[in-house]
């Protein structure tokens, strides 16, 4: 079984719970859903304890099944399969029961977060191969999202914000790729030597989705007639995000910017990519309160400062406490923004936020192989 958290707004620990059951993803009926539940179901979301959970779909309607119904666990339970409920499917719900849960923000001890596993495992096989996952490291040979029916440019940018904060320039069928580009055509060629193997199509992305799971799509089935029998495997061509692009263009670029453009920078992380969120507002740094804080904005930092979309949107003060003034609160980008200063937020006032409620992100990065080009010896 595996477990994800869905559903807009919500911080990284809330949401709509959502189960992958025989293939599928569906959701859980609030229908007799008590607090034993949710301490269940936020420890297979790596976090502590649940602090509380919402009925009637209040982070939205989900699709698909929906796979348990009168759950009833004790608490003290290893997976939800082992607490009562109906059987897998068989529900008298509509997604207006939905259930969520509020866990606690509090990480079981050397828990894998999986919010960038998860697309990872829904695209990669464990068969032979050598193919790379920008944001990670080596997995398998890839499986082939089919081009029918799918949003072409929203899907292609999406996958390469979420990895790379880079942009799309380009989305085609493999068959149609170009000549001129050794990436595409390298990866026409392998798709046109190997058995085709689809593991999704139709998907469906916004654009504004900050992981490829979140976009709606479809599993290939083994005892299906024909997959994608419309389309082709989907190519993307992508260029990187300023963080990431070779030579000193993005260096130039800094010092081409006017003194007086507000700013933004990540502090007091312990890895490239995450920390506690700073603006820069009339010459002073300051923080960000972490009120309404959640992975639509951070998604916006993180592209901002030049990664792919948010694994986590922090909440008090995760990545410490900061200093001087807090500058903004109640952040609320829609996920389309370029920049933090595009989105609608309110301007502090004294008696609104303290530092114990700075908000913080921890982005999605480029794998960028550094453990090949740096070690430590005689330690």
């Amino acid at each position: 079984l595996k477990f994800r958290l869905a559903g807009y707004p919500r911080k990284h620990n809330e949401g709509r719970v959502e189960v992958f059951y025989n293939d599928e993803w569906g959701t859980i009926c609030d229908d007799d859903f008590t607090l034993a539940n949710a301490h269940v179901l936020c420890r297979h979301l790596g976090f502590v304890a649940a602090t509380g959970w919402a009925h009637s779909a209040k982070y939205g309607k989900g699709v698909g099944r929906i796979w348990l119904d009168n759950v009833n666990c004790a608490g003290g339970e290893r997976s939800i399969g082992d607490c009562k409920h109906r059987g897998w499917g068989n529900s008298d719900c509509s997604h207006e029961e939905d259930a969520g849960v509020i866990c606690k923000d509090e990480r079981i001890p050397g828990f894998k977060d999986s919010n960038v596993i998860e697309v990872r495992e829904l695209l990669a096989t464990g068969s032979s191969g050598a193919s790379r996952d920008p944001a990670g490291p080596a997995v398998g040979s890839w499986q082939r999202r089919g081009s029918a029916g799918s949003s072409g440019a929203a899907r292609g940018a999406l996958a390469v914000r979420a990895a790379t904060g880079g942009v799309a320039i380009d989305t085609r069928a493999a068959g149609h790729a170009s000549h001129g580009s050794g990436l595409l055509s390298s990866l026409r060629l392998f798709t046109e030597r190997q058995q085709l193997n689809y593991r999704l199509h139709s998907v469906s992305c916004t654009g504004t989705e900050v992981h490829l799971s979140m976009c709606a799509f479809e599993f290939h089935r083994g005892n299906a007639s024909a997959a994608c029998a419309a389309g082709m495997p989907a190519v993307v061509s992508c260029v990187p995000g300023p963080l990431f692009t070779a030579g000193h263009a993005h260096k130039k670029k800094q010092r081409q910017q006017q003194p007086s453009q507000p700013r933004i920078r990540l502090k007091g992380g312990a890895k490239v990519g995450e920390g506690r969120v700073e603006v820069l507002k009339r010459n002073e740094w300051g923080t960000i309160c972490d009120d309404r804080w959640n992975l639509l904005s951070a998604s916006v930092v993180c592209r901002e400062l030049g990664f792919g979309s948010a694994k986590e949107a922090l909440t008090g003060a995760r990545m410490g406490q900061g200093t001087g003034p807090v500058h903004i609160n109640e952040v609320q980008c829609l996920g389309t923004e370029k920049s933090l200063w595009s989105c609608p937020f309110k301007n502090i006032t004294q008696e609104d936020c303290k530092h114990s409620e700075d908000a913080a992100v921890r982005c999605n990065i480029p794998y960028m192989g550094y453990e090949n080009l740096v070690r430590i010896v005689q330690g």
